[in-house]
């Protein structure tokens, strides 16, 4: 089968993999919740590629996270709910509605602005959609429409900005400093006492501050913590070389060897 530029191809593709009995008995049986990790999977993988610079990689990630989109599209095809049109021609059009400063008379107006005017136009959405007796997005209220499907750090990152909108935020980030400290004084609290429990629950409430202060310090959690990934596994990884030119395993060495194996592989990064 000779490759396509072309989308309808790819369409006709997917097709003939939902096709029963000539189709892919792996493809047949997917459902929308099955893709869903799929879907998340490549979403992450895209970004990954974007953060190693990959632009080889990239176009081929971002192929893999169409083919979700027109997977989903095809079985709400089959449902009789929507098709791959429908979700072209529903992007482009909230594209259409939410750009007015370049599709309409709005014009000259600095990022801030756009960034408010989007948020305004996602409001009326919204409001519009309650009107007509809609099904509330993620719940109702200042902090409705935050997926809870998203991973931990970015939706504890998207209730804060919907809790700031509204007033419940610190000024600063040393406030959040001050709550990140007083977080780990009752987590060590909760350890003098023996309750594990309680101090993994103040644990949580700790990675909560700590995306906070991530957000006021205009920095993505996520992306933060996977670069601190990459990190640890790069320096962890020195350490493993280090021990194979002296015969040994990290299991076969001491804390305190492994230890200052860190602190070198720290200082050559510098």
């Amino acid at each position: 089968m000779k490759p396509s530029r072309d989308i309808g191809r790819l369409l006709e593709i997917m097709a003939a993999l939902r096709t029963p009995v000539s189709g892919c008995p792996w493809d047949l049986e997917q459902t929308f919740a099955t893709i869903v990790p799929y879907t998340l999977e490549e979403a992450y993988e895209v970004a990954d590629a974007i953060e190693r610079g990959d632009l080889g990689d990239l176009r081929d990630e971002l192929g893999d996270l169409l083919l979700q989109v027109v997977f989903h599209a095809r079985m709400a095809q089959e449902h009789g709910a929507f098709d791959f049109g429908g979700v072209v021609d529903a992007i482009t059009t909230k594209l259409i509605r939410r750009h007015p400063h370049v599709f309409g008379e709005t014009r000259d107006l600095s990022p801030g602005e756009v960034k408010g005017l989007w948020d305004r136009i996602k409001s009326e959405e919204k409001a519009e959609r309650a009107a007509r007796g809609g099904k509330p997005l993620d719940g109702e209220g200042a902090l409705a429409g935050v997926p809870v499907p998203l991973p931990a750090l970015t939706r504890a990152l998207k209730l804060q900005q919907k809790a700031g909108k509204v007033g419940f935020d610190w000024n600063d980030p040393m406030a959040v400093l001050a709550k990140i400290r007083e977080e780990c004084d009752e987590i060590e609290a909760e350890i003098a006492a023996g309750d594990t429990v309680k101090a993994a629950s103040e644990v949580g409430d700790l990675l909560f501050a700590v995306v906070n202060l991530a957000r006021h310090l205009d920095a993505d959690p996520e992306t933060t913590l996977r670069s601190a990934n990459r990190k640890f596994a790069r320096r962890f990884g020195s350490i493993e070389q280090a021990l194979a030119a002296r015969g040994k395993q990290p299991q076969d060495s001491t804390l305190a060897e492994m230890d200052a194996l860190w602190d070198a592989a720290k200082a050559a990064e510098k």
